[in-house]
């Protein structure tokens, strides 16, 4: 339980930074569900949040038009619970860097003491485990302000609290417009069907060897309804790279890399903006292409759609 005793008469020094970290505790559910509360240090080394359910719901505030959802992760295979547009749009730049292992929604609430004595709590958004053991405590707010006064206050004790086991904790800046849309692009591709028939991603790969415009690529290797699927998984998993900080079109630059600061391509309805009228039959391809990403997004379980009905695809 939150320690209140003070440190005795010349222990004060020694017992100084023991002290500061025992002020923590987590609270969370066990696999069964039960409520469990322990010392921080304790829990941060025995217990795996990453495969804990939410402590505690998301909240759906009426009139918001996104609402908690599910979000399919490419890392583990699982779903992972969200709370909002721009956590899911955070999932999906952590689900694409190779440094994370694991992501949970929500799998613990911190408590400590204020300088008044006074109990205080926060649940942070999003934990995601690194490969090297350590992880991030994360919140996604919308805009830099979001929360107001008690989230900076909650944010300056959950650093600490971080800092004290070698984690960190940050505030998410909300994403860039179009690297958001890439990302989005993208995500509904990021199902391992996407990789296509067997041998087609090395051939993807090779056409791609020197960088080159995206769907000139995918008409060296073959039908580019078959190809495009491939190149867009092959972008999500950073075995291929683009700069998306920029619309990705039918002109973008594609080559071999590992990408670690990108997202994902463009809606199709910018495609044809950026294409035109003066290609016979692309335009066609263009809304065959569309469909089947929003057919991959809901199976994965990542649709937008699905995100407003706070559902899984």
């Amino acid at each position: 339980m939150i320690n209140t005793g003070a440190a005795g008469p010349g222990s004060r020094a020694k017992r100084a930074k023991a002290d500061h970290s025992a002020r923590f505790e987590a609270v969370f559910l066990d696999p069964v569900g039960q409520t469990v509360q322990q010392r921080w240090e304790d829990a941060a080394l025995a217990v795996a949040f990453e495969d804990l359910p939410p402590v505690s719901a998301f909240p759906a505030v009426p009139g918001r038009r996104w609402g908690p959802g599910l979000w399919w992760s490419a890392t583990t295979g699982r779903h992972v619970a969200a709370g909002s547009n721009a956590m899911r749009i955070q999932l999906m730049m952590l689900d694409r860097d190779p440094a994370v292992t694991a992501l949970a929604g929500r799998p613990v609430r911190l408590l400590w003491r204020n300088p008044r004595g006074q109990v205080r709590s926060w649940v942070p958004q999003l934990f995601a485990r690194h490969a090297d053991g350590t992880a991030l405590l994360a919140d996604c707010p919308s805009h830099p302000d979001a929360g107001g006064e008690r989230a900076m206050k909650a944010a300056d004790a959950v650093v600490q609290a971080c800092a004290d086991i070698g984690w960190t904790y940050r505030r998410l800046p909300p994403l860039d417009d179009v690297l958001a849309a890439n990302l989005k692009w993208l995500a509904g591709y990021r199902h391992p069907r996407n990789a296509g028939r067997s041998g087609l991603m090395p051939a993807v790969l090779e056409a791609f060897a020197r960088p080159r415009p995206l769907l000139e690529g995918a008409q060296a290797t073959g039908d580019p309804i078959e190809i495009l699927p491939a190149v867009f998984h092959a972008l999500w998993h950073g075995q291929l790279t683009a700069n998306l900080d920029t619309p990705l079109h039918e002109r973008a630059m594609v080559g071999l890399g590992s990408l670690r600061n990108a997202g994902a391509g463009v809606p199709a309805s910018r495609l044809q903006e950026d294409v035109g009228e003066g290609e016979d039959g692309y335009d066609e391809e263009t809304r065959d292409i569309s469909e089947t990403a929003e057919d991959a997004e809901t199976d994965a379980g990542g649709d937008e759609a699905g995100a407003r009905r706070g559902e899984a695809g």
